[in-house]
Formats: structure tokens, C-alpha cells, sequence
């Protein structure tokens, strides 16, 4: 006989994968489930922002079969009134008796979710899959807290490292299979990074294709404004949002033509041998509302993100392949590394295999501070409850 703890996880990690669904950004991934007696009534996810929470669409397709049933939600319900009501107040409206939580909200607009929902006799357990549903809000809690993006670096590389020919080509080192599942990357981000080596040398369109989904914002690292007018992201601007960060002291012609294609355009500061300041870059998108920005490279960007230590996580599709050619580009040139100690760890790893490829996934740590960059404060696990059980508030 299944025990509650392993039918509470099994119940959860559906309500997980349902989260992912829509794109509520700036908002977090939020999923919902309403179970009674083992049986789903019905499942309900946060589609965008300004639109019903994950619990109500839930609760809704339940209807009145929601009384005295279970509602198992990735994110802790929300107790305030913001573009819509405390969902707090739809789940005791409904009739709920048990509610399971993934994980807590680490900054709540209004505290007491959890206790307001107790004081009315409801059952409920936080903690479920906690590492898992912590994971799922790592960009809105770092967004929320910070104001800042979190920054996944995406390569596909051959086993030695190399993410191209010395001549530059590179079509294709991976499988379809990957290269699908890249492209359901870009469209789960808000936005996507590159520099103008990558530009120059692919014309790349940057989109989302091979399946249906919403173009994130194109970003392009271009500090002389070297991209051509002529370029395919410069032709699309118009149906594709495209911002062009430059140097303050670029080009006032140049930004002129590119503002008249429909590109946008920020100036910002250079740091010696570094090029742009990513760390304003990054403050700029985030002031933008981007909650996950997707770095395709190249290489000398990837380099600069790790060099400075503004790269969270990293997901690296590794292909079957051996170029062996020491010339060839490496998918990132971070510069020397002398030392053990400077070398950058992938946490939490994890393996996917994609058709003959494999995609590892992980947080980025620097060894030198000893902690996985993108991870959520310890401060949100502290506020975390243990997986546990409370005993519903006696009425009167």
C-alpha cells in the first residue's frame, strides 16, 4: 500500500510539470492540482501575469467536487490582494481540507498564508519535493529579491570541448532531438543573449522553430555597432523584439539607423579588456522584467559571464563527436586556469539524453566562493518548513 508521504510526492511532481506550462514572467512557474480520494479532479497552471493563479484555474475545473478535497500547489498560495485576489481566500471559499505546498514564498507581499489557512482547520503540508520547487522559482526569487535575471549559459559542444570547425562551421553538431529541445529553451526564456562574434559570423535568426512557441527578446553584445543592416536580425526586428546594447560613445548615426529598423538600443559602460559591463547589461534587463535570460555565447561571452562571475546555470549539450584539433573553438575561453581551486564546478547535476546527444544541466559554482552561483539563498530554505504534517486548528 502506497504510504500519503510517497502519494503526496507523486502528486507533486505531476503539479511540477504542469507549472512549467505558460509563460507568467515576471511572475513564478505556479502548478495545481485538486485531488479527492486518490482521484484528479482537476489541473491548473499560472499562464501569465495578470491572469488567475495556478490554485484558482485548479479550484475552477474542480468546481463544487473541490469540497473536502486535497490541493497540491508548487508555490505557497499567495494572501494578498494584488491583479487578483488572495488565492488564500479561494481555497477556503471552496471548501478545501488539505492543502500540500512545495515550497514556501521567500518573500511573501503579505505574510501568513499558511497560518491563515490552519487558524480555519485546514491540513497543511509544506516541503514536498522542496529542492525541486525551489528549483522552478530560482529566476522570479533571484528577479524579486535582487532585480537581476538568472543567466543559463547554452552550448552544444563535441566531447573535446570544441563548439566548431576552425573554419567556423559548426552545422550541426548535435541531433535534431537536441536541437528541439534547445528550442523549447528559447521559448521557456524571456530573453536570448549573444554577442556580435556569433552575429557576424552565423546571421543567425535567433527565434524559436521546430515547434510552437513565443519568441523571446533577442539580445545582441555589440559595443562598436558592428551589426550589419542587412543582418537577419535586423530585417526581423519589427516582428521580433531585438536590443542592441552598445558603448556609450558608439556610433550616433549607426544607433539612428538601427532605432529606424526597429531595434532598440542601450548604451553602457566598458570595463578594461572585458568589453561591456555585463553586470549593467544584466541590472538593465532585469529592469525590463527578464527573469531568465538564455546565453547562446559565443565563446568569448560565455567566457566573460564565468570570468565574472555572473553566470547561475549552465546546460551544455554534448555531442558523440571528436574533432580533436587544438585550433578548433572551445564552446568557452575564460583564460588561464592555473590552479584547481579557480575551476568552475556544476552543481546538482543532471543528465538527459536526447536522441545520441546528452544535455547536462547543473548550477555553476566557483570554487572560490564556495557556492553555487544561481542557487537560492539558504535564507528561502531557512523559512522552508521540513516535510511535516500539522494538525488541523480545532474550530471554537
Amino acid at each position: 500500500m502506497v504510504s500519503q508521504a510517497s502519494f503526496d510526492k507523486g502528486c507533486m511532481r505531476r503539479v511540477l510539470s504542469e507549472a512549467r506550462r505558460g509563460h507568467p514572467s515576471p511572475n513564478p512557474h505556479v502548478g495545481a492540482m485538486v485531488v479527492r480520494e486518490g482521484v484528479v479532479l482537476s489541473l491548473g497552471h499560472h499562464e501569465r501575469a495578470g491572469e488567475a493563479h495556478a490554485e484558482v484555474v485548479a479550484l475552477r475545473g474542480a468546481g463544487e467536487a473541490a469540497r473536502g478535497a486535497t490541493l497540491y500547489v508548487s508555490f505557497e498560495p499567495c494572501n494578498h490582494y494584488g491583479r487578483t485576489p488572495p488565492c488564500t481566500e479561494a481555497i477556503l471559499k471552496a471548501g478545501i481540507a488539505r492543502v500540500v505546498i512545495g515550497c514556501r514564498d521567500p518573500a511573501p507581499h503579505v505574510p501568513g498564508a499558511m497560518e491563515r489557512l490552519r487558524d480555519a482547520g485546514l491540513e497543511v503540508v509544506v516541503g514536498v519535493l522542496q529542492e525541486e520547487a525551489e528549483a522552478l522559482i530560482a529566476g522570479f526569487y533571484k528577479h524579486h529579491t535582487r532585480g537581476l535575471p538568472q543567466v543559463t549559459l547554452k552550448a552544444a559542444a563535441t566531447l573535446d570541448g570544441s563548439l566548431a570547425l576552425r573554419s567556423g562551421h559548426s552545422k550541426w553538431i548535435t541531433g535534431e532531438a537536441a536541437r528541439k529541445y534547445a528550442h523549447q529553451m528559447r521559448a521557456r526564456s524571456d530573453a536570448l543573449l549573444v554577442g556580435i562574434g556569433t552575429v557576424l559570423a552565423d546571421d543567425p535568426q535567433l527565434t524559436v522553430r521546430a515547434l510552437r512557441g513565443r519568441n523571446p527578446l533577442r539580445v545582441v553584445l555589440d559595443s562598436a555597432l558592428r551589426l550589419p543592416l542587412d543582418a537577419a536580425l535586423v530585417q526581423s526586428a519589427a516582428e521580433v523584439p531585438t536590443l542592441v546594447f552598445h558603448a556609450v560613445d558608439a556610433d550616433p548615426e549607426k544607433i539612428t539607423a538601427l532605432k529606424a529598423r526597429g531595434l532598440q538600443c542601450q548604451g553602457v559602460s566598458e570595463a578594461p579588456g572585458e568589453g561591456l559591463l555585463l553586470s549593467e547589461v544584466l541590472k538593465e534587463l532585469g529592469r525590463r522584467n527578464v527573469v531568465e535570460l538564455l546565453v547562446e555565447g559565443g565563446a568569448k561571452v560565455h567566457g566573460a559571464f564565468l570570468r565574472q562571475r555572473l553566470a547561475d546555470r549552465l546546460a551544455l549539450f554534448l555531442a558523440p563527436t571528436i574533432f580533436g584539433d587544438a585550433v578548433a573553438p572551445r564552446w568557452a575561453e575564460v583564460g588561464e586556469c592555473l590552479e584547481m581551486s579557480r575551476a568552475f564546478r556544476v552543481s546538482q547535476t543532471r543528465w538527459r539524453r536526447l536522441g545520441p546527444d546528452l544535455l547536462l544541466e547543473g548550477g555553476l559554482q566557483d570554487e572560490t566562493a564556495g557556492a553555487s552561483v544561481g542557487a537560492c539563498s539558504p535564507e528561502s530554505s531557512k523559512t522552508s518548513e521540513a516535510y511535516a504534517t500539522s494538525s488541523p486548528a480545532k474550530a471554537g
